[in-house]
């Protein structure tokens, strides 16, 4: 990705919005590193790791080493950055791939801040650190197979024993689940949901990878299997009963994702452009044509209008606390924007669009994920609907 200077005062076909003065010289240079991080460990490899259905755990201790995982959280060897900061990283990842986003994504937002905001300070002590640097990874447990959308009917449940807890059931759909050392299990009790962390080699605790995706490939997608999972006392978060625990950590996971979405969209545009300028088709560049002029401008103007988003809900979500429908405004809106822009790509690049030579067709496949997982278009669009009309419409 060369980006040429551009005189002062014109729009630059990468920024055309000059976003980037918007920036402070901190969020810059976090920028800037995952930039190179991208190019340097990301790019060169993706298209082979996608192929093979393949994520490289050690990617994570190099994410660590950058400060990438928990970034946002404070303490226990987390960096403590702005949330603006944490998304530019987000959008960053996902020019890459959304399964490198979706591994920090998972590790900061889903495993580390529940065990952040509701742990003991013995469970902060003994995990966060190692999921901080990347030495431990961690997975997500809520979803099951027929509890997406309404996790409050999951079947997963956890019952005393004396002093111990005992959990029986499945978590579907686990990003990380082959790959982690432990996993925030998410499990009905007597006084309402409770979270338990679960290290991987406890008896009974299985994890099976889900293969033949044609999206997130790669990324390490799993079933989990609790088979009468005995665990000690102070396995459980102490610090939430209910739904609010684990709604709180998909709130987190999708800010980063509204992020994300745009850093999937800008890989896209931009192959397009340069596409475009150097393919030539009845003796003039493509780019020449009005028909993808009119794409092109498409593609840019959902990329300055997705950034846009991104952060000014950033600069919110760093004033103070936001509703979740702010959340899913960007949750919502830059998904599919990034959807349109990256099938628009895939157009402009004819035929050369469907090899992975060039990042529109993975891209393409993966964003239909992410407009699925952490809350489908369709549920936050009645988040906001909720918000805009005080009446909910999810039963």
């Amino acid at each position: 990705m060369s980006h040429h200077p551009v005189r002062p005062g014109l729009a630059d076909p990468y920024d055309f919005l000059g976003i980037d003065a918007l920036l402070d010289e901190e969020e810059r240079l976090m920028r800037d590193t995952v930039r190179r991080f991208v190019a340097d460990k990301v790019l060169p490899n993706v298209a082979d790791w996608f192929e093979a259905a393949y994520f490289p755990k050690e990617l994570g201790r190099e994410m660590g080493a950058l400060g990438l995982l928990g970034m946002h959280l404070e303490g226990y060897g987390c960096a403590g950055t702005s949330n603006v900061a944490y998304g530019l990283a987000c959008c960053e990842l996902e020019f890459g791939d959304s399964g490198a986003r979706s591994f920090v994504s998972v590790q900061g937002s889903l495993s580390m801040f529940p065990i952040w905001a509701y742990g003991s300070e013995e469970q902060k002590q003994q995990w966060l650190p190692g999921m901080a640097s990347g030495e431990l990874i961690g997975c997500f447990g809520l979803t099951e197979a027929d509890a997406g959308s309404d996790p409050g009917s999951m079947r997963t449940v956890a019952r005393r024993d004396g002093s111990d807890w005992v959990l029986n059931g499945s978590k579907m759909w686990i990003t990380s689940g082959g790959i982690s050392d432990l996993a925030v299990v998410w499990a009905k009790a007597e006084e309402g949901i409770r979270g338990f962390i679960v290290p991987r080699h406890t008896p009974g605790f299985t994890v099976n990878d889900i293969h033949k995706k044609m999206s997130l490939r790669a990324s390490v997608t799993s079933e989990l299997v609790l088979d009468d999972v005995r665990l000690p006392a102070d396995a459980v978060l102490p610090g939430v009963v209910g739904l609010k625990g684990p709604l709180s950590c998909l709130n987190e996971a999708r800010y980063g994702i509204l992020w994300g979405a745009v850093g999937a969209a800008r890989a896209c545009y931009e192959a397009a452009l340069e596409y475009a300028k150097g393919r030539v088709m009845f003796g003039k560049p493509i780019a020449s044509f009005q028909l993808i002029q009119r794409q092109l401008v498409e593609m840019m103007v959902a990329v300055n209008e997705g950034m846009l988003v991104a952060l000014h809900i950033g600069r919110m979500k760093d004033r103070g606390p936001i509703d979740p429908a702010h959340i899913s405004f960007g949750k919502f809106d830059n998904v599919r924007r990034a959807l349109e822009v990256a099938r628009t790509a895939r157009s402009v690049l004819g035929a050369s669009g469907i090899t992975l030579e060039y990042p529109a067709i993975r891209h393409m496949n993966n964003l239909e994920s992410v407009y699925t997982y952490e809350g489908t278009n369709e549920i936050h669009s009645l988040i906001m609907g909720q918000a805009i009309t005080g009446i909910p419409a999810f039963e």
